[in-house]
């Protein structure tokens, strides 16, 4: 009987990373399923569960963790209970999580608790706001990990985690993006009603220790955006807390140069940004695919904070509408040599040989902690 992978996802961006190693898992004769929460349940984020239901060859278990307005703790009680249950039912032999989020520490701490294996994807990270503290929790919670770079690997060994539970594979998101997507840009044009050809793409979440003054940031970026002339596709927030103020600064955007979108499916979005002439705001996209793919960006504000050091990526704060003029005027356009410090695409291969391997699944999940591995 092959062993049992449940991947939880809960955004639209973590099931970027997840799927090519759901795909390469399920090709490799393991059972894989989905835990399907978070943002993906939500309409008003594109009720991006439907994508998730597209993967062949998997099973998918939708959970709604949250109603609009619910706070951090809350979500992450809420799934805390709703993935203990599950688990207790399916008993997976292996239950993957990435990164950062409250939907992945509720189910870290679930696997923890009950011995169950669990792999953490892009551990060692460093970013602003309270991001980073759910990410270096996840990775003490975490028996295994798989991480972007060598550098996230010595931070996962300086939390006390042993070396041979840690495995540096790149960036998953970069595989997808290191070939055609499969579509054409007519065909992008098309699907999400985009009527012109040079365009900037502006993905701005709201950083949830700065809450207040969300809207203030949102409506001076989007102001400067819009002062430019330029055309953009701007992608709707994330769900933490702030983005009310984001949503409302978007809605006053002129239609005729900034469509605005939930969403948009991988593919189409991984076409759209072969395409773009710059990226502004605060996605991670930002600061990995875009550098992956030599395309000019624009970080705003903290979110991301020490996460990028590739040439073709600047950075402002919201209000400093100089430093965006600037950019825009100077960048749009430009071609950077792609940036493959955090893989060239082969992420998903090397996580399989890992599960291939007898030591992954013989190793000890009582924990102790390694003092000096880092």
């Amino acid at each position: 009987m092959p062993r049992s992978t449940l991947f939880v996802t809960g955004t639209r961006a973590d099931f970027g990373k997840l799927e090519p190693l759901a795909i390469a898992a399920r090709d490799a004769g393991f059972a894989v399923s989905f835990f399907v929460t978070g943002m993906h349940m939500l309409d008003r984020y594109g009720l991006t569960k439907l994508e998730v239901q597209r993967t062949p060859g998997t099973r998918v278990h939708e959970f709604l963790n949250q109603r609009p307005g619910d706070p951090q703790d809350m979500i992450l009680a809420k799934t805390v209970i709703g993935f203990s249950d599950f688990v207790k039912e399916t008993q997976p032999d292996l239950v993957v999580i990435h990164g950062d989020r409250v939907e992945a520490l509720a189910c870290a701490l679930v696997c923890a608790t009950n011995y169950i294996r669990c792999a953490h994807i892009e551990g060692g990270e460093v970013s602003g706001t309270i991001d980073e503290i759910y990410r270096h929790c996840n990775s003490k919670l975490s028996s295994h990990h798989f991480v972007s770079s060598d550098d996230a690997a010595k931070r996962v060994m300086a939390l006390g985690e042993p070396r041979d539970h840690i495995h540096s594979i790149g960036s998953p998101e970069l595989d997808f993006h290191s070939r055609p997507s499969g579509v054409t840009m007519a065909e992008v044009r098309d699907r999400y009603d985009l009527p012109f050809d040079d365009f900037g793409i502006c993905v701005f979440h709201p950083v949830t220790s700065e809450a207040a003054s969300m809207g203030t940031q949102a409506a001076a970026l989007f102001g400067a955006l819009d002062a430019s002339g330029r055309s953009f596709v701007v992608i709707a927030p994330n769900n933490d807390p702030g983005s009310a103020a984001i949503f409302d600064a978007i809605e006053g955007l002129p239609p005729d140069r900034f469509r605005v979108l939930p969403s948009m499916r991988f593919a189409h979005f991984s076409e759209l940004m072969k395409n773009a002439s710059a990226m502004v705001g605060n996605s991670s996209a930002g600061v990995r695919e875009a550098p992956f793919l030599g395309l000019p960006s624009l970080d705003i504000g903290t979110r991301q904070t020490n996460r990028a050091k590739s040439p073709s990526v600047f950075f402002a704060d919201a209000t400093d509408t100089t430093a965006i003029e600037a950019f825009l005027k100077d960048q749009w356009g430009q071609d950077h040599p792609p940036h493959d410090a955090f893989g060239a695409g082969s992420a998903a291969s090397r996580f399989v040989a890992v599960l291939q391997t007898s030591a992954f699944w013989d190793s000890d999940l009582q924990k102790t902690f390694h003092d000096g591995a880092g």
